[in-house]
């Protein structure tokens, strides 16, 4: 994503901001994409990377953080909101299934989203974003 990689190095400094399944929404491409270009730029790179099997919208692409949706990929705002909690490890039933699940399936994405990057700077950004989620999860920010 030119227009992601163009900005790697002030995003470097971003503070953290975490959301339900421990993405790091300030360095989400899908939370920073703007302009109509950049979010099809990013649904494509997600079909890239094997995450969405066709290029979807800009509307489908965009994300605001936790509560844009009802519900997520990995079903744990739901969740967390029928629990009372704002994040998962306030939960008393913290490490669930769910959150084990979280934690699989992100660890089976990282290694087609790390084929799918330009550059290995992109790629350390977009684990930053996306697979850190067991320690965000456990210990936040």
């Amino acid at each position: 994503m030119k227009w992601y990689s163009d900005r790697l190095e002030s995003l470097k400094h971003a503070k953290p901001i975490l959301s339900v399944c421990g993405d790091d929404c300030a360095v989400c491409p899908r939370f920073l994409a703007k302009t109509a270009e950049e979010l099809h730029e990013t649904a494509v790179f997600w079909y890239k990377a094997g995450w969405r099997d066709h290029v979807v919208t800009n509307d489908e692409i965009k994300c605001t953080g936790c509560g844009c949706r009802p519900v997520c990929s990995f079903m744990l705002l739901p969740c967390t909101r029928e629990h009372g909690v704002n994040a998962c490890r306030e939960c008393a039933e913290f490490e669930c299934d769910k959150v084990r699940d979280t934690f699989m399936r992100s660890e089976e994405k990282k290694r087609q989203c790390e084929h799918a990057c330009e550059s290995p700077e992109e790629f350390q950004m977009l684990c930053r974003a996306f697979y850190e989620k067991e320690k965000n999860m456990r210990h936040g920010v």
